[in-house]
């Protein structure tokens, strides 16, 4: 991802395109659509879209062709989990990781940022790692660990009304009526 173009490059031999994960926010390189093509721009710029990484992306001098810094320096800590995202949904691996992906993002992410994207990821399972409720909320299964401990398994409504835990968490992130 560092020091190339927001294009993906095709993958060699890697562990992790041999085992069909893609991992977000930090990709090891290289990542790809599929070993035998390579994703189209319109395919690049849905998956940008989809991470709300297109405006950044399109106000950079050489778009799709931006070079990325080593270590991303010439972007933000938000805008790199974008692109990792983007990335991934490009790739359409078996099983995405998002671990703690939108935490770099200055404001919550939107609906349209939060996984599950149904038209992306309808073949593919997703597992989250998130501090924010906001990003899980909508989630099939939601797992609560405290202190290393499950203490907790549903979905949100299902928590809110028999998980102390959660439902701390969630009151401290949202109002009742949001959490609602």
């Amino acid at each position: 991802m560092y020091g190339s173009s927001i294009r993906p490059r095709c993958p060699t031999r890697s562990a992790w395109y041999r085992s069909g994960l893609t991992c977000s926010p930090e990709p090891s390189p290289p990542t790809c659509a599929t070993a035998s093509r390579t994703p189209t721009d319109d395919e690049l710029w849905q998956a940008l879209e989809i991470a709300q990484a297109r405006d950044f992306v399109e106000r950079l001098p050489d778009g799709l062709d931006a070079k990325i810094a080593q270590g991303g320096t010439n972007v933000s800590g938000g805008q790199r989990q974008r692109l990792a995202i983007a990335r991934a949904l490009v790739r359409r691996p078996e099983i995405y990781l998002f671990d703690d992906s939108f935490s770099a993002s200055t404001t919550p992410p939107t609906p349209r940022c939060v996984p599950p994207w149904p038209g992306e990821t309808a073949e593919s399972t997703v597992v989250i790692v998130a501090q924010r409720v906001s990003t899980i909320r909508h989630a099939d299964r939601i797992v609560v660990i405290d202190e290393g401990q499950v203490v907790g398994s549903g979905t949100h409504g299902e928590l809110m009304e028999t998980n102390e835990t959660y439902r701390e968490i969630v009151l401290s992130q949202l109002t009742e009526a949001e959490a609602a």
